[in-house]
C-alpha cells in the first residue's frame, strides 16, 4: 500500500466519480482505475460501489477513508518536520492562484523566490477560487490565493489585499481619454463579461448603478476578454490586477462611483503549519503587494 494510492483513493471518494478524480489528479482515468484496483486486490475487498455516473464507498471503503486521511496527515507532518530541519535546500512548493493573481502579482514573488532558492521546485496551479481551495483541502496545493469569501472547508485565511474594479475600454473608445467615469454613464454600452465571481460582481455593480448591462459577449479566459475589448466589442468591468496587463492595447479607466472592490486572501489548510518554503513565499508575495501599492495610479 503506497501513500500515493491512498491519495488517489481519497480523491475518488471526494469526487464520487473516477473521471472527475482523474482530471483533478492530472492522471489518465485508466491509470487511476488501475491503482484503485491494485489497492482493492491488496485488501481483498472492493472499496467502491461503481455506478454509471457515481461511485460510492463500500463499508470497507468508509473504514479505509479515516485511516487514509490520518496516514496522509502523519506523512505531511513528517515531511514538514524534516523540511524544518533541512531548511530550503530542496523540495517542492505548489502555490495555487486565480488567473488575475498568477499574472499580475505572482511573477515578482516567483522571481525573488527562484533567485534565493533555485533548488526548490516551484509549481503554480492556476484555477478558480473554488478549484484552488479544493486543491488546498486535498493537500495537492500548500497555499492558495483566491477571492473572498473563501469556500466552505477546513481553511485558515489571511487577507492579502483589497483591490478596486476598473473599466477596461478599447483605445479609441470615448471614455479612453478620461481618468475616471461613473458606472451609470456606461448604461448604454455593450459589456464584455469575464465569467465567474468577477461577472457576478460586475452585474451587481451595474444594478446598483441603476441599469441592467447589455451583454455583448463573455469568456472564461482573461486574454480573450482583453482581446474582445481591444477590438471594440464592448467595455469590461474587471479587478485591477486582471485589467492592468491589457495596457497599452486597452485603456484602464477608474470608477468614480459606485465603489466596487474585492478582497484577496491567502488560504492554507487548517491545522497545518506552512512549510519554510511556503512561509517565505508568503513574505515575498506581501512584499510584491506592497511595492505594487506604492506605484502611481494611471
Amino acid at each position: 500500500m503506497e501513500l500515493y494510492q491512498l491519495q488517489y483513493f481519497l480523491e475518488v471518494a471526494r469526487q464520487r466519480n473516477f473521471t472527475r478524480a482523474a482530471a483533478r489528479l492530472h492522471l489518465a482515468q485508466a491509470a487511476l482505475s488501475e491503482q484503485i484496483r491494485k489497492l482493492e486486490d491488496e485488501l481483498a475487498t472492493p472499496l467502491f460501489q461503481r455506478g454509471r455516473r457515481e461511485s460510492t464507498l463500500t463499508a470497507a471503503g468508509e473504514t479505509l477513508r479515516g485511516h487514509a486521511e490520518a496516514l496522509l496527515e502523519r506523512a505531511a507532518a513528517a515531511r514538514h518536520a524534516v523540511q524544518e530541519l533541512v531548511g530550503l535546500r530542496s523540495g517542492k512548493l505548489v502555490i495555487g492562484a486565480i488567473p488575475s493573481v498568477s499574472a499580475g502579482l505572482l511573477p515578482a514573488a516567483v522571481t525573488a523566490f527562484r533567485k534565493r532558492h533555485p533548488q526548490v521546485e516551484l509549481v503554480i496551479a492556476e484555477g478558480t477560487s473554488e478549484a484552488v481551495a479544493e486543491g488546498v483541502e486535498s493537500g495537492r496545493v500548500e497555499m492558495g490565493v483566491i477571492q473572498h469569501p473563501t469556500p466552505a472547508g477546513p481553511f485558515d485565511e489571511r487577507t492579502l489585499l483589497t483591490e478596486p474594479f476598473v473599466i477596461l475600454a478599447g483605445p479609441h473608445h470615448a471614455i479612453a481619454r478620461h481618468r475616471r467615469v461613473s458606472l451609470a454613464s456606461l448604461a448604454g454600452e455593450p459589456f464584455v463579461f469575464f465569467k465567474g465571481r468577477a461577472r457576478e460582481s460586475a452585474l451587481a455593480a451595474c444594478r446598483a448603478a441603476g441599469f441592467e448591462p447589455r451583454l455583448a459577449c463573455e469568456s472564461g479566459e482573461l486574454e480573450t476578454v482583453r482581446a474582445l475589448v481591444a477590438a471594440g466589442l464592448g467595455v469590461a468591468i474587471l479587478p485591477e490586477l486582471a485589467a492592468q496587463r491589457a495596457r497599452p492595447a486597452c485603456a484602464l479607466v477608474r470608477l468614480s462611483e459606485p465603489k466596487v472592490e474585492r478582497k484577496l486572501v491567502i488560504v492554507t489548510r487548517r491545522g497545518h503549519a506552512p512549510s519554510p518554503a511556503a512561509a517565505e513565499f508568503e513574505t515575498l508575495l506581501r512584499g510584491a503587494r506592497g511595492r505594487r501599492a506604492k506605484q502611481p495610479k494611471p
